[in-house]
């Protein structure tokens, strides 16, 4: 089994940091201006106002998944994400400062602030994501189809919800990726948000581990919120795209801590609340072992938090100074 490397440690617990800490500044910034004067907190808000208008899904909680898989990945390599991909995005390199200008709508977005949080799209990164459940999956099999036909030695990877893993577009995709063998990986974050309920009262059968079995794709359960544990998962599915043995699933049980969707009520998701103590917290988990290995001490900790901090505020200060879209651009850019 393929163990993580000081360096990939190191960069996987950074990357984590960073990427909860600009999650749990996004949900700070989304409810600005939100809320209707003389209204509690979490009654009501106005999801049209404030600096990013629209839906905003979260991640935090989920970083192993991202950096267990995304470690891996050479540039080359095509991702594409779910409604909910910021750290996804971010463990694939996508830069932070455009990424949070397209959140908010500005011009300087990855899509000139026409695509928002739901639609990233970084060609330079090869990463993409969309707002709708199950689309990531049908892209990666044509990227990884691409790659087969002009002797590339890239891969693709689809992200998806186990409430994706419900849809026909998933039994379709995996088909086609068994069928003909395609140099894909799709890791399905079980985070217990999916709107159609808990796993065992939504679907009937097998994980999705098991029914990818069913179409010739080797199944991997991860059945820990670990980044370590997905790494080592991670290693024998992208070694296997990369050297032609084909397709696997990868499902891990993962958690999300701010529910579905921000203001979500969160009736199917029983889990802990946001803020309240987290005795499994995956990035406490990764770095006891890089304390136990020591190669974590609390200078280097505090250097990777203010880092992580420095970064986030340049990017928000970035977004927020950027002008946005002219009515005139309302055409354009948006037939292919």
């Amino acid at each position: 089994m393929t163990k993580p490397p000081p360096d990939k440690l190191l960069w996987m617990y950074e990357t984590m940091l960073l990427i909860r800490r600009y999650e749990e500044t996004l949900a700070q910034v989304y409810l600005q201006g939100k809320r209707p004067p003389d209204i509690p907190p979490g009654l009501s808000f106005d999801i049209a106002s404030g600096p990013v208008p629209g839906e905003m899904h979260l991640a935090a909680g989920q970083e192993p998944v991202a950096v267990g898989v995304c470690a891996h990945l050479r540039e080359t390599d095509t991702v594409v994400g779910t409604h909910r991909s910021h750290h996804v995005a971010i463990a694939k390199g996508v830069p932070l400062d455009r990424m949070t200008a397209e959140i908010f709508g500005k011009v300087t977005g990855l899509g000139r602030g026409k695509g928002g949080h739901l639609h990233l799209f970084d060609p330079a990164h090869r990463f993409s994501c969309s707002g709708i459940v199950g689309a990531s999956l049908p892209p990666a099999c044509g990227a990884a189809l691409a790659a087969r036909l002009t002797g590339s030695p890239a891969i693709a990877v689809a992200f998806l919800g186990e409430g994706a893993a419900k849809q026909g577009i998933f039994h379709e995709s995996l088909n086609l990726a068994g069928q003909w063998r395609l140099p894909v990986v799709f890791v399905c974050e079980d985070n217990r948000s999916a709107i159609p309920g808990a796993e065992d009262r939504a679907a009937a059968g097998a994980s999705s581990a098991e029914r990818a079995k069913c179409y010739g794709i080797e199944g991997i359960a991860v059945d820990r919120n670990d980044a370590i544990a997905v790494y080592e998962a991670a290693a024998v599915a992208v070694d296997r795209a990369r050297q032609g043995g084909g397709a696997t699933l990868i499902d891990v049980k993962t958690e999300c801590h701010f529910g579905h969707f921000q203001g979500d009520a969160r009736v199917f998701q029983p889990t802990t609340g946001a803020g309240e103590p987290r005795p499994h917290d995956p990035i406490a988990t990764l770095a006891a072992t890089l304390r136990r290995r020591k190669l974590l001490d609390d200078a280097l900790d505090h250097r990777i938090r203010q880092r992580a901090e420095g970064h986030i505020a340049a990017a928000l200060e970035f977004a927020r100074g950027s002008l946005y879209p002219a009515a005139s651009e309302a055409t354009e850019h948006v037939f292919a």
